[in-house]
């Protein structure tokens, strides 16, 4: 008997998605601050097991650390920064990391941090998110060390690339009497229903699952698995995964302790340290824009918004991001937060936020691309834009049309207004005219009968329309 049948085994490509790096290193950085106090001061740590024994580990030899990545959405989204930042602390001091997705734990459900049970993803969904997600993480972590590589000084220990796995890997074909022997003989159900995510689903309607309830029992096997295949003793997660990071160093310390089990001696071979659950000043869950999570794809969260969701961040969060999401020597951010709190209106320290945190998920690219975008539409400096700039700034932003020239020009203002969504209808549209909220180029529309003309058109293509402040289209002819 198979653990994943039910159908689940013939779709291979789940377990296809494996990233084996290229041998090439670079060298790694000459950082003042220990591994450790870094990551303290940054505000990157809720909690760490044996930190002084830890401490020690990582000064005295390069260890392997991985990071879970659940595989429910394709992309990563500003929620991952923390963990995966964490893990890059670890990378560029030299040590190894694994970024692991969940391909098999992803067909199960996590428990953690939820009051109701997750509905079961299809296996073809899960192995999509997967090839995307794998993607996506080798490019967080290309971008990411280039940005490290523009502010710190380099050394000549090697930095090792991103071991990124898929955990379907081994437990698609792991058989339940062997997982029984490995996993279930080394745990104990009092512990496993002690767990804070089980006591708060128990004590819920709708309870919890056989499923859901095994899941800390597949972490657990994945951190066993990491640790004999690649001697990984360090996991990193978010705090509401602390149960289920202790139940995985259990499992190495027993497994070692086993009769019949090769080590030397040292029964607990393993290491957590998780991240806090961030929420803003107000108590807001971080990494929400009007409801939806804030993607490090541009496909779903266009760099212009990406930087407009940092630079919108509170007075009262903007010290605390700066040292989480940046790279920024502790004295600059010192600094920093000097200049903000003597003349606040002028955000300066928001600013320096959105640069890096774009700069550091998009490139330097991205950062002219979504201040260009930033200029064009919240500063409406359009008089000098010029198309190409325009397209490459609006990229995916769905305020960007492109059209023909028949399609808008000699078209009525209110009918544009209407097909790109400024106003709901054209009689929508003659409202907004009348009460002068219809802009053409910055300019109130104050004829309902005005059309488009070669002559509104800024560099020739460009016509920037608006409805009041806030909804706007961009047209650019092809």
């Amino acid at each position: 008997m198979r653990l994943f049948h039910n159908g689940l085994k013939p779709v291979k490509s789940l377990s296809a998605v494996s990233w084996h790096p290229q041998r090439r290193q670079c060298r790694s950085f000459q950082l003042r601050a220990g591994l450790l106090e870094d990551l303290k001061s940054r505000g990157l740590v809720a909690d760490i097991t044996r930190p002084a024994q830890l401490e020690y580990e990582v000064q005295k030899q390069p260890q392997t650390v991985y990071v879970g990545v659940d595989p429910t959405a394709p992309s990563l989204h500003v929620g991952h920064l923390v963990p995966l930042l964490s893990l890059f602390h670890f990378q560029m001091r030299g040590h190894h990391i694994i970024p692991l997705i969940g391909g098999a734990t992803g067909l199960v459900g996590d428990p953690s941090g939820r009051s109701t049970e997750r509905p079961l993803s299809a296996p073809e969904t899960i192995a999509h998110n997967v090839e995307q997600l794998t993607a996506g993480i080798i490019l967080f972590f290309e971008r990411t060390m280039n940005y490290a590589k523009r502010r710190i000084p380099q050394s000549s220990t090697p930095i090792h690339p991103p071991n990124v796995q898929n955990n379907l890997n081994w437990l698609k074909d792991l058989n339940l009497l062997e997982f029984l022997r490995t996993v279930g003989f080394h745990s104990r159900v009092n512990t496993m229903l002690a767990r804070e995510s089980v006591q708060a689903r128990l004590t819920s309607q709708q309870g919890i699952s056989f499923t859901e309830f095994t899941y800390q029992l597949l972490q657990a096997y994945d951190f066993l698995t990491l640790h004999r295949r690649y001697g990984c003793t360090i996991q990193i997660g978010g705090s509401d995964q602390w149960g289920n990071i202790i139940g995985g160093i259990e499992l190495i310390g027993r497994a070692n302790s086993a009769p019949g089990a090769t080590h030397d001696g040292v029964a607990e071979k393993g290491f957590g340290l998780t991240t806090p659950l961030l929420t803003t000043a107000s108590g807001q869950k971080f990494g929400k824009s009007a409801g939806n999570a804030v993607s490090l794809n541009e496909k779903d969260t266009s760099v212009y918004d990406f930087y407009q969701f940092f630079l919108r961040t509170s007075d009262g969060d903007v010290g605390r991001y700066l040292k989480m999401f940046s790279l920024l020597p502790e004295v600059e951010i010192e600094e920093i937060m000097r200049s903000h709190n003597e003349s606040p209106e002028a955000r300066v320290a928001q600013q320096k936020l959105a640069e890096e945190v774009t700069e550091l998920v998009h490139g330097v690219d991205g950062v002219e691309r979504a201040q260009l975008a930033t200029k064009l539409l919240y500063d409406r400096e359009i008089a000098t834009a010029k198309t190409e700039d325009v397209l490459a700034a609006l990229s995916g932003n769905p305020v960007l049309h492109v059209c023909d020239a028949s399609q808008v020009l000699d078209v009525p203002l209110i009918k544009l207004a209407a097909t790109f969504h400024l106003a709901a209808s054209n009689s929508a549209a003659r409202q907004l005219v009348s009460a002068k909220g219809l802009y053409l180029n910055n300019s109130p529309v104050t004829d309902v009968y005005q059309r488009l003309s070669s002559a509104d058109l800024v560099d020739g293509r460009l016509a920037f329309m608006r409805a009041g402040s806030q909804k706007q289209a961009v047209v650019v002819l092809k």
